[in-house]
């Protein structure tokens, strides 16, 4: 890596160069590279060489994709106009849980700590084996080689990952946390690839196919079981207390009906000057089970038509594609792409090392 230093004059120091010098130079900085050729040669096999190997041990990394289309339901509809019969009595015909998901929460959802906490506590058969996703991701990945610790080398999980000791229950909680943020931050991707459309893509990456494939399916259906009961339980909890109210009103008005029966039975052979014994009681419960009977068929329509309501608030969810094996697998760098990258990249970094120490030994030699 050494060439003899020219007496010229630096061409730093001159103004400008004409085209000829300029040829001249740039010969004159061939001539240098190629008597150095064989640094050259050397440099770029040994990037070669880096790069072939890179390329091959490379492990494939498997992805496993759930598309499913989502339609959240109307809210309020054409409901409204009955809302302040339903408002009088307490009851909300409106919609439920729906606000929480607008826009792009449903898919933050999917990479909560809650979410995917249950799905890797959850007990799963793979090759006819039960185990928690949890216990797979942590042998897959080699964790516990590196659990050098007595209170962690030993460690054990359960599905409700509660733990009578609060050290334990500390430990456990920081594990799963960690594992919790590597899978949301590296290894899951949820998207819309469309705004417009409803369609969302949920896609879990990972080394283990078998694992991608179960924790895939596992989060999809915890998640969407969720979406579904939280969109609905607003309505639930109004049909519950509306149905609560029909047929305590409906016990009412036959009490009544009852009564009345009852008051004629009492006094079959009334004397006429003692009209009060039937009239009164008589009146009383002909008019309260009236009442009740007004009050019933008000509630039966806001009962049918918060069942009415629901029906048009509940999300559809239709999976359109589910993973299946073998599933796919990441593009990753070819052995011959890596040797051609790493030939090329070994040999421009030594032509511009040695540019740089030819350059420098000019400047050192003005």
């Amino acid at each position: 890596m050494t060439d003899t230093i020219k007496a010229n004059p630096s061409p730093i120091k001159k103004k400008s160069a004409s085209l000829p010098e300029i040829i001249l130079a740039l010969r004159d900085w061939l001539r240098y590279l190629l008597k150095n050729w064989y640094w050259i040669l050397v440099f770029g096999l040994a990037g070669a060489a880096i790069g072939f190997w890179y390329a091959k041990s490379q492990k494939p990394v498997y992805s496993a994709t759930t598309t499913f289309v989502l339609e959240t339901g109307d809210k309020g509809g054409g409901f409204s106009q009955y809302a302040g019969i339903a408002s009088m009595m307490g009851i909300d015909l409106g919609g439920g849980g729906g606000g929480i998901f607008q826009g792009e929460n449903i898919l933050e959802l999917y990479k909560s700590r809650t979410m995917i906490s249950k799905t890797l506590l959850s007990e799963v058969t793979i090759q006819d084996k039960k185990q928690m996703l949890l216990d797979r991701y942590i042998q897959w990945n080699n964790l516990r080689a590196g659990w050098q610790k007595p209170a962690l080398k030993d460690i054990r999980f359960n599905a409700a990952n509660t733990y009578a000791n609060p050290w334990q229950q500390l430990i456990h909680d920081s594990i799963l946390s960690q594992i919790v943020k590597d899978i949301s931050q590296n290894s899951l991707l949820v998207s819309k690839p469309d705004k417009k459309l409803n369609i969302i893509h949920v896609t879990v990456k990972s080394g283990d196919e078998l694992f991608a494939k179960a924790f895939n399916e596992l989060l999809v259906q915890n998640v969407n079981e969720f979406y579904f009961l939280t969109k609905t339980k607003k309505s639930l909890n109004n049909i519950a207390i509306l149905q609560q109210k029909t047929d305590s009103v409906r016990a009412l008005m036959t009490s009544s009906i009852a009564r009345v029966a009852q008051t004629v039975d009492a006094t079959p052979n009334l004397n006429p000057t003692r009209q009060t014994q039937r009239i009164v009681p008589l009146q009383n419960s002909q008019a309260n089970a009236k009442i009740n009977e007004t009050i019933l068929s008000q509630l039966i329509q806001n009962l049918e038509l918060s069942k009415m309501a629901l029906q048009k608030e509940t999300p559809l969810i239709q999976v359109v594609d589910q993973p299946i094996l073998p599933l796919d697998i990441d593009p990753r760098l070819g052995k011959l792409l890596g040797l051609i990258i790493g030939g090329l990249a070994g040999g421009v970094l030594i032509v511009l090392v040695l540019i740089g120490n030819r350059y420098f030994r000019i400047i050192l030699g003005n």
